[in-house]
């Protein structure tokens, strides 16, 4: 096997990709990068009726926002077919591999015995020869599947580096169909014969593929092939308690994107969902990249934590370079903050005003507050603004339209104001806050004052006049 870390992401493309599909990429692809390895991203389409290249597209846009780069595919698993065949072909040849008639009625009916019997469903071989065996008379007309001589006696051990030794009784396995009637191969034949092309080290997967291992296991065995190692990694389950899955209301991972969410915040949320360092709750990408290893993958199901999400996210953007929030932001700003916010004035709102935003939507609104030309409502002003505030409005907005237009300027003309009318700052401040931002809470008013447009603000105080 290669020295060189070599791991993969092998999704399904039969419906969207969400949180608890792509931390099954987060993890190869930081296992990968952290060991100066290769990370493949192989695209498992063979159940061709629900496959779509829509949902190969998503898959591919969400790794590219959460920055998750391959350095191999994508690998189509449909346009290997004949590779598959070949593969196949040598086993069939050195008698690992034999054809089974055995209908699907005839299964059933087996089954139903069995579980009558209070056994284990399996397939029983009846077509699997053996020295002196005799086998039924071959039925005229029928095409049969290809099943895999599965070792008898003995144990299939493995060391997975999240459950730990794991050992399974080859009794317990019967001969798995690796190829239907019309020749294509199965799904756990196909993953080993692209794990051993592509040189796979660590297999690092969901625990809903634990069944599959022992089986995928002997067939690398039976082709004379290294095993790579294996990681299980626990379900990531939804906030009600339950599987996440796209039926019980789980979103696509670029759905995320349109809420707002940064890359680095949700790969460091992912990061923690089944994954810890110490009790380091926030992190860089690089960071994690620094730290990451496969000793401590938790062994427990995580729960997925929308609160706690916007929560990282927070920190995220309170540590971000105002002018990389500046840019981000732009694409969720309306039409008119776009054109009303020079890239200085941008900066300069976002150092302001990330401190009190969760994602960039919301400090896209707080943007857009600043420019917007809705009039504040007559409740809110009514709630908010008493009639005896009119006077010292009327003044604040008088000084305001000759002072200087800076967060100083503006300060200094509210403080004359306060002195004038003889009050203290939350008895004009409130008021101010709502009649300009139509919220009774900002960041500091001068600051807030100072990102505006003079004759917005102008404007705005004196719709107490109009209320």
């Amino acid at each position: 096997m290669s020295t060189v870390t070599r791991t993969r992401f092998a999704p399904s493309p039969t419906g969207f990709i969400h949180l608890g599909n792509i931390r099954s990429a987060l993890y190869p692809w930081a296992f990968a990068r952290s060991t100066g390895g290769a990370f493949i991203l192989r695209i498992e389409d063979t159940d061709v009726e629900r496959s779509s290249q829509a949902a190969v597209d998503v898959i591919i846009e969400g790794m590219r926002w959460l920055g998750l780069d391959y350095d191999e595919g994508p690998v189509y698993q449909m346009q290997r077919m004949d590779r598959y065949k070949a593969v196949l072909a040598e086993l069939q040849a050195a008698g690992q591999v034999y054809p089974c008639y055995m209908s699907v009625a005839e299964l059933d009916v087996l089954r139903e015995q069995q579980m009558a019997d209070k056994l284990k469903p399996r397939y029983d071989g009846t077509w699997r020869p053996e020295p002196g065996k005799t086998l039924p008379p071959m039925p005229e007309g029928v095409l049969p599947v290809l099943r895999f001589k599965n070792p008898q006696g003995g144990a299939v051990v493995w060391d997975d580096k999240v459950k730990g030794r794991i050992e399974i009784s080859n009794d317990e396995l019967d001969d798995l169909v690796i190829a239907r009637p019309d020749g294509t191969p199965t799904y756990n034949f196909c993953v080993v014969v692209d794990d051993m092309d592509m040189g796979i080290t660590h297999v690092i997967r969901g625990d809903d593929h634990v069944n599959n291992t022992p089986r995928q296991i002997n067939i690398f065995r039976a082709l004379g092939k290294d095993v790579p190692v294996y990681a299980h990694l626990p379900t990531v389950l939804n906030e009600q308690g339950e599987k996440m899955s796209k039926r019980s209301g789980a979103k696509a991972v670029t759905q995320y994107a349109k809420e707002g969410y940064l890359p680095d915040a949700m790969v460091n949320y992912l990061a923690r969902l089944g994954w810890s360092h110490g009790d380091d709750e926030i992190f860089s990408r690089e960071q994690f990249l620094q730290w990451f290893n496969l000793d401590h993958l938790g062994k427990s199901a995580a729960q997925f934590d929308e609160a706690k999400l916007r929560w990282v996210n927070a920190q995220h953007m309170k540590a971000m370079a105002d002018d990389k929030l500046a840019e981000l932001v732009v694409p969720f700003l309306n039409a008119h903050a776009q054109t009303s916010f020079d890239a200085a004035r941008r900066v300069a709102a976002c150092a302001l005003l990330k401190d009190r935003c969760s994602t960039l939507v919301e400090l896209a609104e707080w943007m857009d507050v600043l420019v917007s030309e809705e009039p504040v409502s007559a409740e809110d002003i009514k709630a908010h603004v008493p009639a005896e505030i009119a006077p010292p409005v009327a003044r604040l907005a008088e000084l305001l339209a000759h002072c200087e237009w800076s967060k100083a300027g503006i300060a200094a003309v509210i403080k004359q104001v306060l002195g004038e009318a003889g009050l203290k700052m939350p008895q004009l401040a409130m008021p101010v806050r709502v009649l300009v931002a139509g919220r009774p809470q900002t960041p500091s008013l001068d600051a807030l004052l100072s990102l505006m447009d003079r004759a917005n603000v102008i404007s705005r105080l004196g719709r107490l006049k109009s209320a």
